[in-house]
């Protein structure tokens, strides 16, 4: 696939996908914010700080993918394995990246019903990864996604952000 295909379908991909799951749905479901949860300046600072880091995940690896000559869709995959940037320390940083920004959102607008749609989306992404993606990319990539399993954790594991990425 060429580049600019690619990026154009990555693009329509984001808006699809994890604009709707990330952006949308919680606006849908954000319901009145909570006396109950903390706010407050520092809350908004927290909250920002994970819908920018979450969209800066997600923009990371959707970049990498259009390198790659590929799209994280599966209609249109990429042709090798992406094990680059925040993939060293965790095979799902996408999946990470909108759980963050959902999870911002949900301290911004004090919200317990983002709270409890954020759990849903995790536990959609974990069977999604162990029904789907990952029979899938073993079939597609064989022994190198397997290596890349032994080396990376599906999700990433507090000491081996320290580490060296890889091991």
């Amino acid at each position: 696939m060429q580049k600019r295909t690619a990026a154009i379908t990555t693009t329509i991909f984001a808006f699809a996908a994890p604009g709707m799951v990330a952006g949308v749905l919680p606006w849908q479901v954000r319901g009145e914010a909570s006396a109950h949860l903390p706010g407050g300046p520092l809350s908004r600072i927290l909250g920002l700080g994970l819908v920018l880091g979450g969209s800066a995940i997600v923009t990371d690896c959707f970049v990498r993918f259009v390198r790659a000559r590929g799209t994280p869709a599966p209609v249109a995959e990429t042709e090798d394995l992406v094990a680059t940037g925040f993939y060293r320390y965790t095979r799902n940083p996408q999946y990470l990246g909108v759980l963050s920004i959902i999870a911002g959102q949900a301290v911004l607008w004090r919200s317990p019903r983002i709270l409890a749609y954020g759990a849903v989306v995790a536990t959609c992404f974990n069977l999604t990864l162990h029904l789907y993606e990952e029979p899938r990319l073993r079939r597609r990539f064989g022994d190198h996604y397997v290596r890349f399993t032994e080396q990376v954790p599906r999700w990433p594991r507090p000491g081996r952000l320290l580490q060296k990425p890889g091991r």
